[in-house]
């Protein structure tokens, strides 16, 4: 079976740091784009974050860059999210995606991804 599953989210302060993780398992992989999505109460889904099959490209949307930090380790089936200087706008649950992208690429839109996580809690709030 297709799973997906999201440990790592908490709660912080404004200003540190989390690391999500997201664990994969029932597909292929190597060969398929990981994004990372949120959702605050009241507001739509957004992508914050993907990395392509093959590590061959990044996206990381406008409110994040420079903050965030996305890897994968394919010995492991796993993707990562580095969060630092965190803001209370943040705050929101996150979700791990995978889809496949032709070209090894990856994007932030959500009808891209075939298979999603159950989300994890992340909350920064002093």
């Amino acid at each position: 079976q297709v799973q997906l599953v999201e440990p790592g989210g908490g709660l912080v302060q404004p200003g540190g740091s989390l690391r999500l993780s997201c664990a994969a398992s029932g597909f292929t992989f190597d060969y398929t784009a990981i994004g990372w999505f949120r959702q605050a109460p009241g507001k739509e889904r957004e992508g914050v974050s993907c990395i392509s099959s093959r590590d061959v490209m990044t996206y990381y949307a406008d409110s994040v860059k420079g903050r965030f930090a996305i890897s994968r380790d394919n010995a492991r089936n796993m993707v990562y999210l580095q969060m630092n200087s965190l803001k209370p706008e943040d705050t929101a649950v996150y979700y791990c995606a995978a889809g496949s992208f032709y070209g090894s690429s990856c994007g932030g839109n959500f009808y891209e991804y075939d298979y999603w996580g159950p989300g994890t809690q992340v909350t920064v709030s002093s």
